[in-house]
């Protein structure tokens, strides 16, 4: 596997496959000819589908200033190696031809045609959960640790500046108020969300809280803030909220928040390695399911648990999100997946409860889940997988609640 940096990146929402990802190939590109008066992005699949929503042509513009740049959008046209397509091309007179097409897989990861073939770079041993676990066994360490082993003293200073990010990213929510952008006119809810939480009592306060952190994040990328992909931007409100909302239960510092973030990136790698984190790809399971887990592992650590009660969790919260569909309405990152942030980091919270609970005994691995994850993933028709062709995306506005 990879390392965790490729789970936590930092950039701008609202979306890490189809924002984040082709802003990353619009600078290479543009690196490559900074001469260029005039650009043509050809969008591709679900970048073309949804890529209004998600501001794709907003952000490519935007990066390759000042340039101009045309934008030709084929929703019909799907390239058979991911369904996240674009391609470059300078468009001034008389320019040497250089056209480059390059895919967005997901978490703000691109790769072109010649990557197509190249495996990524991995300095993990291990590849699944079950190898994890052994590990466990032979050394008497745990996930973290793993990760440390693995990645050095670097994904330390990696993982505080996630955390200072996400925290940000949270009083940013917090602080804002008013409509999102994009049309629906969606208010914000984190601000009212949090303030009514302060007059409510034990674990209505807790929930309401927890509420509260993951609108913030969710509703800052919806806005086109600065998050963390966890693994990806739609779902980036579910792991800080639960670290925030731990940290604050178990009175424990920056330290401890570290090595929970070092263990959620490894069980997102586990997923991302052996299924997917695009939502293109494998619908939402792949990303609220994946976060969902990430947060059940990584609150179940700083519970006290054991990596078999950490896996426990990790698994019931992917498990529970199999089949999630991926229709976003009018292709923005807002309905349902803001509310969607908010419901995976309770269940995330439950999971970890669940799994302490317990001895951390259970009848599915984690390994298995994901596997059915990547198969239920497969078969999911395409409409249903982040093109806003099915589901909510055509039917959530036929019978809307004018209160």
């Amino acid at each position: 596997m990879e390392s965790i940096k490729e789970i936590f990146r930092i950039g701008r929402g609202p979306s890490s496959s189809h924002t984040m990802g082709p802003v990353r190939a619009a600078k290479r590109y543009k690196a490559r000819h900074p001469e260029a008066q005039s650009f043509r992005v050809t969008l591709y699949g679900s970048l073309a589908l949804t890529g209004k929503g998600h501001l794709t042509d907003v952000s490519v513009i935007r990066e390759l200033q000042p340039a101009r740049t045309e934008v030709v959008w084929k929703k019909d046209e799907t390239k058979p190696f991911h369904p996240n397509a674009l391609e470059f091309e300078v468009a001034d007179a008389g320019a040497r031809p250089d056209k480059w097409l390059v895919y967005s897989v997901g978490g703000g990861k691109i790769v072109d045609e010649p990557d197509k073939g190249k495996e990524p770079e991995l300095i993990y041993q291990q590849t699944n959960m079950q190898q994890v676990l052994h590990y466990y066994k032979e050394t008497g360490k745990t996930l973290w640790e793993l990760v440390f082993e693995t990645e050095g003293d670097a994904i330390k200073a990696h993982l505080a500046r996630v955390w200072e990010i996400m925290q940000q990213a949270m009083e940013n929510g917090l602080q804002h108020e008013g409509l999102i952008p994009g049309g629906l006119k969606l208010q914000r809810k984190a601000a009212a969300y949090y303030a009514k939480s302060m007059g409510l009592k034990d674990y209505a306060r807790v929930t309401s809280r927890l509420f509260a952190y993951a609108l913030a994040v969710a509703e800052e990328n919806a806005s086109g803030g600065e998050v963390v992909t966890a693994p990806t931007c739609g779902s980036a409100g579910i792991l800080p909220a639960v670290l925030r909302m731990s940290r604050e239960h178990f009175k424990i510092g920056d330290d401890k928040i570290i090595r929970a973030l070092a263990t959620a990136g490894l069980v997102g790698n586990i997923v991302k390695y052996n299924a997917s984190i695009s939502g293109a790809e494998v619908g939402c399971q792949g990303e609220v399911g994946t976060a969902c887990a990430m947060a059940a592992a990584a609150a179940t650590q700083i519970g006290g648990g054991t990596p078999a009660q950490i896996e426990y969790a990790a698994e019931m919260g992917l498990e529970h999100h199999l089949g999630l569909t991926c229709d976003p309405v009018n292709g923005l990152v807002q309905i349902p997946c803001i509310e969607r942030n908010v419901h995976a980091a309770a269940r995330a919270f439950d999971a970890a409860r669940f799994s302490l609970l317990s001895d951390g005994k259970h009848f599915i691995g984690f390994d298995t889940v994901t596997r059915v994850m990547k198969q239920t993933g497969k078969d999911l028709p395409s409409l249903y997988k982040e093109t806003s062709l099915g589901g909510l995306a055509i039917f959530g506005d036929k019978d809307f609640v004018d209160n």
